[in-house]
């Protein structure tokens, strides 16, 4: 005995949708059977039952009711899975056997379109990856919501590829068949991407390939192809609302890295990894959803060119300077629908009567908008107003149609105005007659009758019937009544005249909603027309929207234009921190000035943890984004250079994803700035070298920064606790000391925030512990310690005796043993390494070499018997 026909036909589609849900259609539900029954129970929390399909084993099934379905794919594609709907393509009343179904949609998480599944301030991004070799790579992503197509040649390295992925919302990749095992697991599991794949030989659909037209790499085409095939096969529908692939040259804006933006929180906040506490938080003042969206794509490429950066600062300063107009676009700018948005939904074919209405009063704002602009003194924004394009055919065509209040349903009529359509209000017209004569009717048979209670009434299965209570049935008269169904308390009756007007009644509302329906296709073609005019309309309204949130902004917090130097130098006046000082409120932020030059082009910062040097290094960079995206800056004044590239090493936190420790993570970001900086970068290292060992640490420090100070010649931000290092200014030309002032009154140490030139003379470490609420009894024990370490000889093993109490031993070796390596060393190790400096290990043999290491070994291992 096999499975039923209809388990047959589930198991056919399955076959050709493994990696996916199969939500296949039954009824009134989506069921799911076998292995995608139990996971999508577990998943969606949701009953797990059983059927028969045929065997002798009960076939495991759930499902989830079709009019909220939306809520249960939301769920699947949050978590990364896929969903193929499969529907039911022909009519089961003339099917023969079982019902055709087909999958009519792939969903999945780069491919979402429904709006409630879409965040309305991100974009979403579906990706495709190429791999040429191993410093070559072809990478594009598009957001199939709003149609935006991006490509770029990556000709770096494999972590130049990961910093793309990082550096905005992708959902998913799209990567051939032959990718590497270890590229793979990077991007599932360090990246958090769902993975998809297609197979190298790629027949793009001839329609798709106009989205080409401004691709020439072959590499790039390759690469458009991919995704463009992928979109083709999963969406099974038009897309008319791609736009051509748009190359992007990576030169020619800033790099931020994934380290970068991690640390200094562009986007999101270390800590929690939202919006709250990030440099967006503070700079987004957008009132429009697409505003908001690029703004986000700004921040992720700062500009390089300085034409292009004054640009967009001479239209931030005309908002900045009218205010009265700047906030009247404002609130015009908050009745404008997301434009974008809704040009996927007409192109997609899920587009309703409402969302055409939003977009009708999009359009009036227009007008309005386009006046305000040439009401600015600056020429850009006047220019950007001649630009704007009202639409008003596609806005005349929206006005005459589309009702006032329309209903979310596009099947169920009463979407279109009267007037619109001659045979539509013909229908209109029988169908209100109709219904007034109804209730003509219902007042005269009361009055024929004597029956006060009497009605008329109307329901789908029984169509008009005239309702008369049980105790009011003596009255009725039944020749012309004649009965159609009998209720608890009541019985309904038709008459010959009414059903004749029922016929004509119901027949014009049947033709009128099926008319009205076909009419409202008809004007979401005609919509669908006007698709690149209202992108290009969006793209305009969301520069606006993003400028005049820059000058909000700027005014509300006291930032000033910046000016870019000529000669690669910074020179900020009371720079701060623009989060921090958000957050402080009413606390007043300590403000310092920054300042490098050829001459003098690396500051090495010194003093107590806690007294905000990282603030100080994190302030910079933000300030430096924020310059090269065209916002004002948090400072006094502000003469910058233009950086192409800023690294960062701040903060210590292990990557627990691929096991590295925090000294390793150290080490890679360190060398990654060190491989990729010019000397037009800006590198900020906090603290390199504590990860490990107090010599080795300080060693990798200096070397570090000797490095960057002779090859690179990168403006450098360096703090350190190692204040051995601060005598490297006396022989590093280019190198500065300043140091964070603090100051200790009453034993208690006060952080002042303030930047001063030289180096800190204390670290103040024991009152950060203090600070910090270590128990009282520690804190003193720790003051008698170093006490005694600043007046006494601690470098040999009787001295340290004499710090160590008999019961503290043990937990105290750890820090004497440290201070011993930092003081003279005994006689025995001294003996010791002279050996090892006396051999010539270029004229030993392989023999006398092992000799002389063995010979060394039994001198080490007799050393620490004795000790």
């Amino acid at each position: 005995m096999g499975y039923t026909p209809m388990i047959k036909q589930y198991l056919q589609i399955k076959a050709e949708y493994k990696d996916s849900f199969l939500f296949f259609r039954l009824g009134d539900f989506y069921e799911m059977f076998f292995d995608d029954a139990k996971k999508a129970a577990e998943e969606l929390e949701i009953t797990l039952t059983s059927r028969d399909g045929g065997m002798d084993e009960r076939i495991p099934m759930c499902g989830v009711p079709h009019h909220s379905a939306e809520n249960y794919i939301r769920s699947l594609i949050e978590k990364g899975y896929k969903v193929a709907i499969c529907e039911q393509v022909e009519d089961p009343k003339t099917a023969k056997g079982v019902v055709k179904r087909e999958v009519v949609q792939l969903i999945t998480p780069g491919t979402v379109m429904e709006g409630k599944m879409l965040e309305d301030k991100e974009n979403n991004y579906l990706a495709a990856l190429h791999v040429m070799d191993e410093q070559t790579y072809g990478f594009a992503y598009t957001d199939m919501s709003t149609g935006d197509t991006s490509v770029m040649r990556i000709e770096s390295s494999w972590s130049a590829v990961l910093s793309e992925i990082y550096n905005r919302p992708i959902k998913e990749i799209v990567v051939d068949e032959t990718i590497d095992t270890d590229l793979k697991n990077d991007l599932t599991d360090k990246m958090q991407l769902t993975l998809s794949t297609v197979s190298e030989h790629i027949q793009l659909p001839h329609e798709m390939t106009p989205l080409l037209a401004d691709v020439e790499d072959v590499l790039l085409q390759h690469v458009c192809k991919q995704l463009f095939q992928y979109v083709y096969h999963t969406q099974k529908r038009s897309i008319d609302h791609l736009k051509k692939a748009q190359v992007i040259e990576l030169k020619k804006y800033m790099t931020l890295d994934m380290y970068s933006k991690r640390n200094l929180e562009i986007t999101h906040s270390m800590m929690r990894n939202e919006k709250f506490g990030s440099l967006l938080w503070v700079i987004d003042r957008t009132v429009t959803a697409m505003g908001s969206r690029k703004l986000k794509k700004w921040l992720e490429r700062p500009l390089l060119s300085r034409h292009h950066i004054e640009k967009r600062l001479d239209m931030v300063t005309g908002f900045y300077d009218q205010f009265m107009e700047r906030e009247s676009i404002r609130e015009s700018l908050r009745s404008i629908y997301d434009l974008e948005r809704l040009s996927g939904r007409v192109s997609f074919g899920n587009v309703n009567a409402r969302d055409l209405l939003q977009l009708q009063n999009s359009l009036s704002k227009i007008p309005l908008i386009k006046q305000l602009l040439k009401e600015f003194n600056q020429q850009s924004l006047q220019d950007m107003a001649d630009k704007l394009d009202p639409l008003e055919g596609l806005k005349k065509l929206l006005e005459n149609s589309i009702k006032e209040d329309p209903p979310i349903s596009i099947t169920e009529g009463n979407i279109l105005k009267d007037g619109y359509n001659e045979k539509l209000d013909e229908y209109r017209h029988i169908s209100r007659n109709g219904k007034d004569w109804i209730a003509a009717l219902e007042r005269k048979e009361k009055e024929t009758t004597n029956i006060k209670s009497l009605k008329i009434g109307y329901n789908k299965v029984f169509g008009y019937f005239i309702e008369v209570t049980r105790a009011n049935l003596h009255l009725v008269p039944d020749a012309r009544y004649e009965r159609k169904q009998t209720l608890t308390n009541a019985e309904r009756f038709i008459t010959d005249e009414l059903k004749e007007k029922e016929s004509l009644i119901l027949e014009a509302d049947e033709k009128s909603v099926d008319l009205e329906y076909q009419l409202f296709l008809i004007i979401r073609d005609k919509v669908k027309e006007y698709i690149p005019a209202l992108q290009k309309l969006a793209d305009l309204v969301s520069e606006v929207d993003v400028l005049q949130s820059f000058a909000t902004v700027s005014e509300e917090n006291n930032y000033v234009r910046p000016t870019f130097a000529n000669n690669h130098q910074v020179k900020l006046e009371q720079s701060r921190h623009p989060v921090i000082e958000k957050v402080m409120k009413d606390e007043s932020f300590v403000p310092n000035d920054i300042q490098l030059d050829e001459d003098k082009f690396m500051l090495l910062i010194t003093g107590p943890n806690m007294s905000g040097k990282s603030t100080y290094m994190r302030q910079l960079a933000l300030t430096i984004v924020m310059a090269q995206v065209g916002c004002f800056v948090p400072a006094k004044k502000a003469e910058l250079a233009i950086f192409d590239q800023i690294f960062t090493r701040i903060g210590a936190a292990d990557d627990l994803v691929s096991g590295q420790s925090t000294f390793m993570v150290e080490m890679l970001e360190a060398n990654h700035a060190i491989h990729h900086a010019t000397d037009k970068s800006l590198i900020l290292l906090d603290e390199i070298g504590r990860g490990t060992s107090t010599y080795d640490g300080m060693a990798l420090a200096q070397s570090i920064m000797e490095y960057i100070h002779d090859q690179i010649k990168a403006k450098t931000l360096f703090s350190t606790h190692y204040h051995e290092l601060t005598s490297l200014e006396e022989r590093l030309q280019g190198l500065k000391n300043i140091h964070v002032r603090a100051e200790e009154i009453n034993g208690d140490v006060i952080f002042l925030h303030q930047i001063h030139q030289g180096a800190a003379d204390e670290s103040y470490g024991i009152h950060v512990a203090q600070l910090a609420g270590l128990p009282s009894d520690l804190i003193e024990r720790a003051n008698q310690i170093l006490t005694q370490l600043e007046t006494k000889n601690v470098g040999n093993y009787e001295a340290k005796q004499q710090l160590e109490p008999a019961n503290q031993a043990e937990q105290m070796t750890l820090f004497v043993e440290e201070e011993r390596s930092l003081t003279k060393q005994p006689k025995e190790e001294e003996n010791l390494i002279a050996m090892i400096n006396k051999c010539d290990v270029l004229e030993m043999t392989p023999m006398d070499a092992m000799n002389k290491l063995y010979e060394l070994q039994k001198k080490v291992r007799g050393m620490k018997g004795r000790k």
